[in-house]
């Protein structure tokens, strides 16, 4: 197991009852794949190029332990996702 941090980048457009259904099922997926170990809500921030034509995200930090070959499927539901503006995914150093 080793241990991964995520930020998501959703879309502002969307209502707050959207966006909490949008990275709970994100959660939820960590969750079934390790153990989630904090969620840091950073709430909606200006971003500093627009994206989709958008200029303001919000911003959810998740750190989580799980298998290594995991963050490559968390990536790929990231990708084809919609109202995701963007993500990154690094493994923390030990």
């Amino acid at each position: 197991m080793a241990k991964y941090e995520t930020m998501l980048v959703t879309s502002a457009n969307l209502d707050e009852e959207a966006s909490t259904a949008l990275v709970n099922k994100f959660k939820s997926m960590i969750e079934a794949n390790g153990t989630i170990d904090s969620v840091d809500e950073w709430g909606k921030k200006h971003l500093a190029y627009p994206i989709n034509k958008e200029t303001e995200g919000v911003y959810t930090v998740i750190k989580f332990t799980s298998n290594p070959d995991f963050p490559a499927e968390l990536d790929r539901v990231y990708k084809i996702t919609d109202g995701v503006l963007r993500t990154l995914i690094v493994a923390e150093a030990e």
